[in-house]
């Protein structure tokens, strides 16, 4: 980063906190998601916003609605106006010239496509060829395989008395398991590993040193894919990436960008949400030994904890839409493409969805959270995510069942839309 994008990137924070000072002048309560306080513990600010100004407008987002109530998430998910994909915007032309200037991109860069960022008929087309992969039929028949992984590394780990979660436990699982799941080899996992922590550095708002990193990760993963997808097409194979090249060839039902595209979004989404849902859960759970005893006398209420501890601390804590066509939210207007973010970790503490919504039980009933979306963006991992998180978890437990937090302030990493932590060093 350069002397004049540091001053620009200290400037911004600046100019974050004073906006931020008048929307709470005038509402009551503000949004500021560049606040390393924000982003160590953002559900105070959910409970302002929710209480005081539900329908906020953002001064610091142009204008954006930020949204933290269940129903009005939900209502926003489900609307066929709701667009995924800023690209349609009309401003888009000038903001792709911007990131040109930047060297965000290159000019002859093609604009990526994924499903988390599509809409209908692209979204439907890119999900309909890899939803085979993740329905609970397929995805049950990993449990072996997974629950394998879960024990050797606890086995790795068990005659030192402690452990980093994360480091030995919460990454590798998923990043084996989607790994297999595509066909890569195991001698690349370390590399997978660095390209998403770059990735997702671009996630939500994101300074321009960040930005291009995680451009040059997504340029460095799609090119690895590329190489790996051409021997697929020589040699295929029984695994996800064969099955994508197959459609690229069959004519126009996959380019291989979106081929690229969506290995990257496997890769990512598929080992990131997992490795928060294990961390954050487990967590939680130290911190509530009440509830970690309960889960101990009665291992079979695992599966209902887990849907606990995604509503409590989700892996996903927002996602963004654009009003193609403008909607009103409880009078208030959002006019054509504005945008709008949808605090899914508020929704996940909405009082009038959920009783006490601040305290963690595990014996919960009927958890409907928000943590894997709504509507068509549903997230195609979620059958995954709920078979390796209980098996981790309720492995983690037996095994070593006087486990403590090694440290009083574990570090979160600092990001708007996935909330996880750095590590997690437990003793037992």
């Amino acid at each position: 980063m350069t002397v004049k994008e540091k001053l620009q990137d200290s400037f911004q924070r600046v100019a974050a906190r004073a906006l931020t000072t008048v929307e709470r002048v005038q509402t009551g309560a503000g949004w500021n998601p560049l606040d390393a306080g924000y982003l160590r513990d953002p559900y105070p600010t959910y409970r302002r916003l929710r209480e005081r100004d539900p329908v906020h407008r953002s001064r610091l987002v142009q204008g954006a609605l930020v949204l933290t109530r269940y129903d009005d998430i939900v209502s926003v998910l489900r609307d066929p106006n709701a667009r995924a994909d800023g690209r349609k915007h009309p401003e888009y032309p000038k903001q792709r010239a911007r990131m040109e200037e930047a060297r965000l991109i290159e000019p002859d860069e093609a604009d990526a496509i994924s499903m988390l960022t599509s809409d209908p008929p692209d979204h439907t087309r890119l999900r309909s060829l890899v939803s085979k992969a993740f329905t609970p039929r397929s995805v049950d028949s990993l449990r072996p395989r997974i629950e394998a992984i879960v024990h050797e590394h606890l086995d790795a780990v068990a005659a030192n008395g402690r452990m980093d979660v994360i480091e030995d436990l919460a990454y590798p699982l998923p990043v084996i398991v989607i790994a297999e799941m595509l066909g890569v080899p195991a001698s690349d996992r370390n590399q997978f590993k660095a390209w998403s922590d770059e990735i997702v550095l671009g996630l939500g708002i994101s300074s321009l040193e960040d930005a291009r990193r995680s451009r040059k990760a997504v340029r460095e993963l799609q090119a690895y894919f590329a190489r790996v997808a051409e021997e697929r097409r020589r040699e295929p194979r029984e695994d996800l990436l064969s099955a994508l090249v197959a459609a690229e060839d069959e004519g126009d039902r996959l380019t291989a960008a979106e081929v690229y595209q969506t290995c990257n979004l496997l890769l990512v989404a598929g080992h990131e949400t997992t490795t928060n849902l294990i961390g954050n859960g487990l967590l939680a759970l130290l911190r509530h030994p009440e509830q970690l005893e309960l889960l101990r006398r009665d291992p079979s209420l695992i599966d209902g904890a887990v849907e606990e501890f995604l509503r409590y601390d989700s892996p996903v804590q927002a996602t963004a839409r654009f009003s193609a066509e403008g909607f009103q939210i409880d009078g208030h207007h959002a006019a054509p493409w504005q945008q709008v973010f949808l605090l899914l970790g508020a929704g996940n503490r909405d009082p009038a969805q959920f009783a006490d919504p601040e305290r963690l039980d595990v014996t919960r009933k009927d958890v409907k959270v928000l943590s894997f979306g709504h509507g068509i963006h549903y997230c195609l991992g979620a059958p995954l995510a709920r078979i390796e998180g209980p098996i981790a978890l309720r492995a983690t437990i037996e095994r070593f069942p006087n486990m403590r937090l090694a440290t009083g302030r574990p570090e979160w990493n600092k990001n708007l839309i996935l909330r996880g932590l750095k590590s997690l060093p437990i003793t037992f």
